[in-house]
Formats: structure tokens, C-alpha cells, sequence
């Protein structure tokens, strides 16, 4: 996807489209940092304790779910490796 910044006032802005603020779960209210490694420019939600949470317990489900398939995932790219 390519963007072009638009004029707002004395600055310029990035309209991010609706599917990306969706799929992100980003909204008008949710804090954004911005970064760069002096190359590129990375904006990230910042994190916040609702959203860790949120992202744990996703977490512990698939351990749940797909633990033991995880675990033989490991050791096969352990076997591969040597």
C-alpha cells in the first residue's frame, strides 16, 4: 500500500485506512508511538494494559489448544538444526 501525507494546517498527516484501523483495533483514542531507525518510520499502538491482557490470554489459549503440537514443532527444528 502506498500513501501520500496530507496538509493539516502547518503539518502534515497520515490517513490510515478504515481496514487497517480495523484490523489493527485502532481508534482515535488509542495511544500510537512513533519511531524510526532513521530510515523508517514505525507507528505501533503503545502498549497498554487492556491490550496485553487481551494478547495473553489469546496467548494462553492457543498453548491450550496447540501446546503439544508446539512442543513437537520444537524438536523437530531441533533434530533439523544439527
Amino acid at each position: 500500500m502506498m500513501k501520500r501525507l496530507t496538509k493539516h494546517g502547518h503539518s502534515l498527516a497520515l490517513v490510515i485506512d478504515r481496514g487497517v484501523l480495523d484490523l489493527l483495533d485502532i481508534n482515535e483514542k488509542t495511544p500510537l508511538g512513533i519511531s524510526t531507525d532513521g530510515r523508517v518510520l514505525i507507528v505501533a499502538p503503545v502498549n497498554d494494559s487492556k491490550r496485553r491482557k487481551q494478547f495473553e490470554e489469546a496467548l494462553a489459549k492457543s498453548h491450550q489448544k496447540y501446546g503439544r503440537m508446539y512442543k513437537r514443532l520444537a524438536k523437530a527444528d531441533l533434530a533439523k538444526a544439527a
